[in-house]
């Protein structure tokens, strides 16, 4: 322990002069409000209201955090303040970095692109696969990133962190978490990733407001192809999971979502979605619910930080009836 502290230290202090000068910051936020008619009612709503603060200390090092206020579901007149990353980075040379705190944990490319500004959002809401709880959103720690080398453009992730069941401040078991992830982008807009995540959900641990009554050994691939060009917008991922218990073996999953939008213009986008969620039989950390879904809508883009979208959604599983919705979104960025 006592060489990896001296390692960091060596790291901040010996590597290179930091230099100085005037520190430079920037706050900034997003909010979003909605309309949606379903089950023979209609609601208005507000989403997250998103504070985003980037700080530029000096050459090498820099600031980013990000602060969601929401209302609480369970007490709806109530709301709630979450920390959704604390991140310092640490220019090590050229274009790689070292990264200390809380992150997105970078195992897709929506979770690692689009955070919680639903104006970037291609659609109003984001994909099954995070409403179903089947990737680990956020991992305390520190890793390494670098991006765009050589002609492909070659970027890479690996963080190391608190496991999932764990608090902000420590993890609940020995394990930590591993997220290994790299992607290129050969030409133009396009990008292909892969990503891999290993984690060992202790028992009695509670994850996602459950209590895990097993030791869950857990790892999930990911690919995905991205290519928002100036008429074509495509994106497609897939998440594969194993999870492994003494009890029931080793049980897998498959999360996946298909995107589609064509740029009318620079204003207009209409788009589709398709997701779907399948579950081994016997799965015992996930909630099994098979689960699929349709998504057509239309985004009108006022500018760069003020956007409208209209959306159908329908949606089918094997634990609840169909359901049909039509939303509307007015997202901005402040």
């Amino acid at each position: 322990m006592n060489k990896i502290f001296f390692f960091f230290f060596l790291l901040f202090f010996c590597t290179s002069d930091i230099g100085v000068q005037a520190q430079t910051t920037q706050i900034k936020g997003f909010v979003d409000v909605g309309c949606s008619y379903g089950q023979n009612k209609g609601s208005f709503s507000f989403g997250e209201q998103d504070l985003f603060i980037n700080s530029v200390i000096n050459d090498r090092i820099s600031f980013l955090g990000e602060t969601i206020f929401k209302y609480t579901p369970s007490t709806p007149t109530e709301f709630s303040v979450s920390i959704e990353r604390i991140i310092i980075n640490y220019n090590l040379q050229g274009n790689n970095n070292l990264i200390l705190g809380k992150v997105h944990t970078p195992v897709n490319y929506w979770n690692d692109t689009y955070h919680h500004g639903r104006v970037f959002f291609p659609t109003i809401e984001r994909p099954l696969l995070f409403s179903n709880n089947i990737i680990p959103l956020h991992t305390v720690g520190l890793g390494f990133q670098g991006h765009d080398f050589g002609k492909l453009k070659f970027g890479y992730d690996v963080f190391i962190g608190n496991g999932l069941g764990s608090t902000q401040n420590m993890d609940n078991d020995i394990s930590k978490s591993v997220t290994i992830a790299a992607h290129v982008k050969p030409f133009g807009k396009l990008k292909i990733g892969a990503s891999w995540y290993r984690d060992v959900i202790a028992k009695g641990a509670m994850v996602h407001d459950m209590q895990s009554d097993w030791k869950i050994n857990q790892n999930l691939a990911t690919l995905y192809i991205s290519n928002f060009g100036k008429k074509i917008e495509l994106l497609a991922e897939g998440t594969y999971g194993l999870n492994h218990t003494d009890t029931t073996g080793t049980k897998s999953t498959l999360a996946s979502y298909v995107y589609f939008g064509y740029k009318m213009s620079d204003k207009i986008v209409p788009y589709v979605r398709f997701d779907n969620i399948k579950y081994e039989e016997g799965e015992m950390y996930y909630h099994k619910n098979n689960i699929s879904s349709f998504v057509a809508g239309m985004r009108y883009q006022i500018n760069y930080l003020a956007v409208v979208k209209l959306e159908y959604q329908y949606q089918e599983s094997e634990m609840l009836n169909s359901s049909n919705k039509v939303i509307a979104q007015f997202a901005i960025g402040f």
